[in-house]
């Protein structure tokens, strides 16, 4: 494609023949794809400004914000939004103030305050919402998207998206506007698996921009296309989007799209697998993101050279560089990239055959997970309240109504009295049954009241998608325990966490339904296994706990076996797709007793989700169970919690391992019966 000059300022007899709005407005395309070139013309227009406008001149301070926060000095461009501002309340222009607050948006994430700049995201569409400028609307509401986008709120993000492209179409709106609008919302069908939206919005996206004749702008379409192809398994096409892109990118002399395509490349061949390559364009891109000060994009080219560096088998110099690009993203506080970059992690060091760092990534990836889990339920619990408080602020309007009508009748009464007594006894009559009905309306309230307070607790010890019992109700349960029962000999409890395996892979190749169905099946499944008298819990995203309270010891070891098999022989069909599910668990009687003390709780599902894990490293689709404890007098509680394989191997912990498989294939040989095998010593491991 030849790459037109879109994107620079026309020569001096045009400018002459422009408005300064005009000139600014060109300046700000200019500004996102070269800002260093954009800056100088900015400044050649700052004598011009004494006599412009304020609506001109608020611009242009946006712009020089904009155009400093892209050169990566931020103290200038925060001061620069803070002036749009200011000035904007002085004249009391609500369109000014909001470009102002969007202005100082971007800033914050740059300076990855990340909280504070989507309190402002949507201060901000809130207020322009109210104005009459469409492209300012618009801005205002792709960005409140992409901050829900980025909080993991999904659904919220899709409805402000929506919104964008409907507001850039009505009247008012341009090309621009509809061009960005498109581009934020192919990119969110994208992360959430949707490819048949996303393919839908990326082809109008492309179609609009091909119009523009905006160089700057098609290479942001061809980056959106690059995400959609590599996601959807279309590795060629990707290739070939990003190539395009890094083409248009260099004639255009936009170093900062220069470092997030490269960064992409290098993607591009992490996922072939082809180490060498993806590590020379993640160095190259870190080369260009060091010159423009893009943080967030360098993160990310961390995270790529060290994925590579581990795929090549340097493995301490690949975990430096993927803890470098973390610690950015932690500051970031993006909470679903940095979990997806996590879970890679895992992946990557899993492969190379370093199952304790493989681990610990997997627990910080879990624990993320089980954050924005705890924080969608809460979500769902208070929108449950609002609606439930709303209901109870109308009765309590209608009871007043009522009253109020009572009082009139009762004022009417006294002024009638005055007038004419022999009606006394016939209002008296109707008094009597207007309080009648309304004693009966109050009843019925009340119990009303009554049934909803008891929906609302069911509510709160349940999962919505599952209908199982929440972590919260099992917390709650647990400590209402005064003490633990030592069991006996025969009878003990028991204590089975388990999480799906490869969970991400459903819904990357299916979409989050078919995750959520899985989810669904496994509660039933879990349902089937196990008793009425058992708890059975969803513990986080993908993950299960069940609490057994009385069982036979030997029975322990079996009941996984059924969970393993339960699971794993049972299919789902969705879509056209049939959809095989396994999980690893972590087990153990309830409760444990090193050195004749019972093991607090919290403990215990800790030690749990440590065998977990190691079902998880070293296979999955099995179960490794915490029997017991040996010479406990040579060690200690935490140096176990601390690395439960290392005290495994020194002979201080008593596991076993149920191998998942074929329900019709259950093998017995002198060292296994029924899929179960005893390793209580290290030396028995070997082959597991």
């Amino acid at each position: 494609m030849a790459v037109a000059a879109a994107l620079l300022l026309p020569p001096a007899s045009a400018l002459a023949q422009t408005t300064l709005d005009e000139r600014i407005l060109e300046i700000r395309e200019q500004s996102r794809f070269v800002p260093d070139k954009a800056l100088v013309a900015l400044q050649k227009l700052q004598p011009e400004l004494h006599a412009a406008p304020s609506y001109t001149r608020a611009e242009f301070l946006n712009q020089m914000s904009a155009t400093r926060m892209r050169l990566g000095q931020n103290d200038v461009a925060l001061e620069a939004a803070e002036q749009v501002i200011a000035f904007g309340k002085s004249l009391h222009d609500d369109a000014i103030i909001a470009k102002g607050m969007l202005a100082k948006t971007y800033v914050l994430f740059a300076q990855a305050e990340v909280e504070a700049a989507h309190r402002l995201a949507f201060d901000a569409e809130k207020l322009a919402l109210t104005t009459n400028d469409t492209q300012l609307k618009v801005q205002a509401t792709i960005t409140a998207g992409q901050s829900y986008a980025e909080q993991g709120n999904f659904p919220s993000a899709l409805v402000e998206l929506q919104r964008a492209v409907d507001i850039a179409r009505e009247p008012g709106g341009d090309a621009l506007s509809l061009v960005a609008a498109l581009n934020a919302l192919t990119k969110l069908h994208v992360q959430m698996k949707e490819f048949e939206n996303a393919s839908e919005t990326l082809e109008e996206l492309l179609s609009e921009t091909e119009k523009l004749k905006s160089p700057g702008r098609m290479s942001m379409a061809k980056n959106s296309e690059y995400a959609l192809a590599i996601d959807s398994g279309q590795p060629q096409r990707a290739l070939r989007a990003l190539l395009q892109s890094l083409d248009i990118e260099r004639k255009l002399g936009a170093e900062r799209m220069v470092g997030i395509t490269l960064v992409n490349l290098s993607d591009s061949y992490l996922k072939a697998h082809d180490y060498a390559r993806a590590a020379q364009y993640a160095q190259e891109s870190l080369r260009s993101t060091r010159q423009t000060g893009d943080k967030s994009v360098e993160a990310t080219g961390y995270l790529n050279l060290g994925q590579a560096y581990i795929g090549m088998g340097r493995l301490a110099e690949g975990k430096q560089q993927y803890e470098r690009g973390i610690k950015r993203y932690e500051q970031e506080n993006n909470k679903p990239d940095l979990q997806a970059a996590l879970r890679e992690y895992g992946e990557a060091l899993e492969r190379a055959g370093d199952m304790g760092g493989a681990v610990s990534a997997y627990h910080r990836e879990r624990a993320i997970s089980n954050e924005l889990f705890e924080k969608r339920r809460q979500q769902a619990v208070l929108e449950l309240q609002e609606k439930y408080e709303t209901e109870k602020k109308q009765r309590q309007i209608e009871l007043l109504s009522r009253e109020n009508q009572v009082k009139g009748a009762e004022i009417d009464n006294r002024r009638l009295q005055q007038r004419v007594w022999w009606l006394l006894a016939l209002v008296f009559a109707l008094a009597a049954a207007v309080v009648g009905l309304l004693y009966r309306k109050v009843r019925h309230a009340n119990a009303q009241l009554e049934v909803k307070n008891l929906e609302l607790k069911a509510q709160s010890t349940l999962d919505p998608l599952t209908s199982l019992y929440n972590r919260r109700h099992f917390q709650d349960f647990m400590r209402s325990m005064n003490t633990l029962d030592k069991g006996s000999d025969d009878i003990v409890g028991a204590l089975f966490l388990l999480d799906v395996d490869h969970f991400k892979h459903i819904n990357d190749n299916y979409g989050h339904a078919a995750g959520d169905a899985v989810l669904k099946m496994i509660a039933e499944n879990l349902r089937v296994a196990l008793r009425e008298t058992d708890m059975i819990v969803r513990w986080g995203g993908e993950e299960f706990l069940a609490f057994l309270p009385a069982i036979p010891r030997h029975g322990v070891d079996e009941v996984a076996r059924r969970i393993l098999l339960g699971i794993s022989s049972q299919s789902l069909k969705y879509q056209e797709h049939e959809i095989s599910v396994n999980v690893s668990v972590g087990f153990s009687p309830f409760p444990l007793m090193p050195d004749g003390v019972p093991l607090a709780w919290e403990r215990a599902v800790n030690l749990v989700d440590m065998a977990l894990y190691l079902a998880k490293a070293h296979g999955r689709n099995r179960a490794y169970g915490v029997r017991g404890f040996e010479n406990f007098d040579l060690t200690s509680m935490e140096a176990i919690e601390q690395d439960l394989e290392l005290a495994w191997r020194a002979g201080f912990v008593d596991l076993s391992v149920v191998l998942g498989g074929d329900p019709g294939n259950h093998p017995t040989t002198p060292t296994e019966h029924n899929n179960v095998v005893s390793i209580k010593q290290a030396g028995q491991k070997n082959g597991h």
